[in-house]
């Protein structure tokens, strides 16, 4: 985190003020939401959506307000640890407390000053429950800016919002490649800067989707790049969720018009033990790797094969 934001060291006060993980009008009347995230707010004026972490900044005002998601259950411990003592423990001087009441529930919004540095900043902290999560706003301004008054902190603060879903284009802007193809896959999750996992519908707890495909990139390849089938045998090894695997099918091929390497097996799911057959695509080039897994159960493979193909054939490294 930029050392200008000014967020104290560790511990319970801190952790919530640090938690953290296309520039609009200020002044729009709709809750702005940063990509990907389920908060969003009408932002003061000056404040713009950050390029570097989840929420708005003023750089040049040296002004910030960071979102973070936690789950439901934090709520309750959040909101009873945060006390004048552990806040003066973490350099923040307690001012204020409200309960506060949001359009999706109620929260707490507590106010006061800490020192970062040669900068003594006025800070807000609003914890607010929903659903199912635990929202967290923590906003800041150092002491001397005008441009930022506390009603105006405030009343951004008040107009926090949370959405019931991010788009999947959204999370898929998080990657370093395009799908142009799901293949009737739906988003299961995104590991941003690195992973998506496809999937069909869930199974049931704590079974996985009987049709499901990960895709990441990653740094790295073969140490002889003429020869990658050892490299492939040693990722394949280290797919997970798998048993009793039988190798039927493994060599290089061209993917997307770079060396690759397919590997095509039979197997049992560890968790229920079902019949799957399991693929895996290796493509090669710039310095770094596409891995691409492909699982399905075994009575379901012949369709759910020509989907990963479509998937597979549609990625493009940004």
């Amino acid at each position: 985190m930029d050392r200008r934001i000014g967020l104290p060291p560790c511990g319970l006060a801190a952790m919530v003020f640090m938690l953290i993980a296309g520039v609009m009008p200020a002044q729009a009347a709709d809750p702005i939401f940063p990509t990907a995230s389920r908060l969003g707010l009408v932002p003061p004026p000056g404040m713009t959506l950050s390029k570097s972490f989840a929420g708005f900044e003023d750089a040049d005002k040296d002004a910030a307000i960071l979102l973070a998601a936690q789950p439901a259950a934090a709520y309750a411990d959040i909101e009873k640890n945060i006390t004048p003592e552990a806040l003066k423990k973490e350099g923040i001087t307690f001012e204020k407390r409200d309960t506060i009441t949001l359009g999706f529930g109620r929260g707490v919004l507590i106010s006061g000053r800490q020192t970062g540095g040669k900068t003594r900043y006025r800070k807000w902290l609003l914890v607010a429950e929903a659903k199912d999560l635990t929202a967290l706003a923590n906003a800041q301004v150092p002491e001397q800016e005008k441009a930022y008054s506390d009603a105006t902190m405030r009343s951004a603060l008040m107009s926090l919002a949370v959405r019931d879903a991010v788009p999947d284009a959204e999370k898929l802007s998080l990657l370093p490649f395009t799908l142009g193809d799901l293949a009737g896959f739906r988003v299961d999750s995104v590991l941003p800067g690195r992973a998506v996992m496809l999937a069909d519908e869930p199974g049931e707890p704590p079974h996985s989707p009987d049709v499901r495909l990960f895709v990441a990139a990653f740094a790295g390849g073969p140490r002889d790049p003429q020869n990658p089938g050892d490299f492939a045998r040693v990722a394949f090894e280290q797919i997970v969720g798998i048993k009793d695997v039988q190798i039927t099918m493994s060599e290089p091929l061209r993917l997307g018009g770079q060396p690759g390497f397919q590997t095509l097996a039979q197997a049992k799911d560890a968790t229920s033990d079902k019949d799957i057959m399991v693929a895996q695509w290796l493509r090669f080039g710039g310095g770094g790797f596409l891995q691409m897994i492909g699982i399905a159960r075994a009575d379901l493979w012949v369709g759910a094969l020509a989907r990963f193909r479509q998937v597979r054939d549609s990625v493009q490294i940004k």
